[in-house]
């Protein structure tokens, strides 16, 4: 295949989006996250006073300051350094700086992407087979958690993998096939912390069997929207199964702004990445990470 083929269907990604301005400090989404530099700094925003909820049961504040509030988010059982470093996942202040600035390069494009949402929804999936597939996802959303004026919200719609639990702090019980099913079932009960601060996750739930169905409901798309609702400043990212084994990927796209593709290095053609990437809507498609 022409090596520039892959390069373009990127190219057709970008010209997909409206010409925009790019803050001091923040990187050019041309760069498709083959750079790592480090982190240069983001702009602070003045706080964004907003009635959340009233609950006070260990969910979101009623009172939501970006830079304050966030950091009252539940999280009963906070991973150690140690902890974190054992299960490999990112944060400030680790000994791999590369790794770490390169979740943040991932963290600043899928902003620059957004444009000016303050909350939105990036579909991740990965094009082959890894040790724990929703690790990733997981520290992508790590990064946009170790943002002090940010919370994260990991929606694992990955059923037939069990690794989200490895690195959860706390026991989860149902999830988003659960409540999908049961009408009664209020989003709360299946939020759990996840020992980072202000990253929460919501588990894929007890119904793997149903789950291409369950994923195509008015159901989901209405818990997508109700949680994108619940923080002005959130970004949510949904980890699907494997795009080539499955066709869940597809299905949830339709309810992410964003999509990002891992692809295990070394273990796939160039043609088998170009045929991935254009399967999705180009408007969306936000790059590739490619793994180790």
């Amino acid at each position: 295949m022409d090596d520039n083929k892959l390069y373009n269907a990127l190219l057709k990604s970008q010209q997909k989006r409206k010409e925009g301005n790019y803050s001091d400090g923040e990187a050019n989404p041309d760069d498709q996250f083959r750079k790592e530099r480090p982190f240069a700094g983001e702009r602070l925003q003045p706080p964004n006073w907003t009635h959340v909820e009233t609950e006070t049961d260990g969910y979101p504040p009623s009172v939501y300051d970006s830079s304050v509030s966030l950091g009252l988010i539940s999280n009963p059982r906070p991973w150690t350094k140690a902890e974190l470093r054992a299960r490999k996942i990112v944060f400030p202040g680790m000994a791999d700086k590369a790794v770490l600035d390169a979740y943040r390069e991932i963290r600043i494009q899928l902003r620059n992407n957004a444009r000016n949402k303050s909350s939105f929804s990036v579909l991740y999936s990965c094009l082959g087979k890894s040790e724990c597939p929703v690790r990733t996802a997981f520290n992508m959303a790590a990064a946009f958690a170790s943002d002090s004026g940010t919370s994260a919200l990991l929606v694992d719609c990955d059923p037939h993998n069990s690794g989200l639990s490895e690195l959860v702090s706390v026991p989860m019980g149902e999830g988003v096939t659960d409540y999908i099913l049961d009408p009664k079932l209020p989003i709360k009960k299946i939020i759990y912390p996840s020992g980072v601060d202000r990253l929460s996750v919501i588990p894929a739930g007890n119904h793997p069997a149903s789950a291409v169905e369950l994923f195509s409901s008015r159901r989901m798309r209405d818990l997508i929207e109700e949680l994108e609702g619940r923080y002005p400043d959130r970004c949510i990212i949904i980890n699907s199964p494997p795009f080539r084994e499955s066709t869940e990927a597809r299905i949830l796209e339709r309810f992410s702004n964003q999509v990002i593709l891992g692809v295990p290095f070394g273990r796939l053609t160039e043609d088998e990445i170009l045929e991935s990437v254009e399967s999705f809507d180009a408007s969306k498609f936000s790059g590739l990470v490619f793994q180790e």
